[in-house]
């Protein structure tokens, strides 16, 4: 099982290098790079939020926008919270690193039980954790080395990393529909809104979509 959970947490924790350098990128010191991979520590709201204050949005769009690429979680914690049964401080903890890959760790634990799906959980969230926050520092230190970081190509990295993490996960029909019009109706509002407000407005699609299926 640590083996299954290390195979995701350090592949995973190492493209927090790609966060640090893309936040140093975007204006970002690397203390707040830093800041924001332990205390937000979410790989899609924190490209999102440095994505929308580089873009000039304003922080209530980066903060919106994060917040809603955030939302996932919140339902992983429903799915979690009767298996993990925590309490305390063990609840902060679990609240804390309750993402995709270690949620996705322990429901693939299933057939082992309930103790196995809790120590997939939490190999893999704090794993990732770690390993995503040295690699955050590590990045943000690179990026901040070597002059501008925009004559690297690293102002690409935002619009890169936003890619590799929706593609995985476009797996049926209906999920590459909803990003194919999302990205539609992303570009057609980029001329129109201010800097993070196109993203805001694809959650419409999601709802659509999500109340023809019910």
């Amino acid at each position: 099982m640590l083996r299954d959970s290390l195979s995701v947490a350090i592949p995973v924790g190492s493209y927090g290098a790609a966060f640090g350098a893309a936040a140093v990128a975007g204006g970002f010191s690397v203390l707040q790079a830093c800041a924001l991979s332990l205390l937000l520590f979410s790989g899609a709201s924190q490209f999102a939020v440095v994505g929308v204050m580089a873009g000039g949005g304003s922080a209530l769009s980066a903060i919106t926008t994060g917040a809603l690429l955030g939302i996932r979680n919140g339902l992983y914690g429903m799915r979690m919270a009767p298996i993990l049964n925590l309490s305390g401080i063990r609840k902060l903890i679990g609240a804390q690193i309750t993402i995709d890959e270690s949620t996705g760790v322990a429901i693939s634990q299933e057939s082992r039980g309930e103790g196995a799906m809790r120590y997939g959980f939490f190999a893999t969230g704090v794993g990732v954790f770690l390993f995503w926050n040295l690699f955050t520092l590590i990045g943000a230190l690179g990026a901040n080395s070597i002059g501008d970081p925009s004559s690297w190509g690293l102002d690409a990295a935002v619009p890169a990393a936003f890619l590799g993490l929706v593609w995985p996960r476009l797996v049926d029909k209906k999920a590459r529909m909803a990003a194919l019009l999302s990205l539609t109706l992303a570009l057609a509002l980029t001329p129109i809104l201010g800097a993070g407000l196109p993203i805001i407005a694809t959650v419409l699609i999601a709802l659509v979509l999500g109340w023809k299926a019910s």
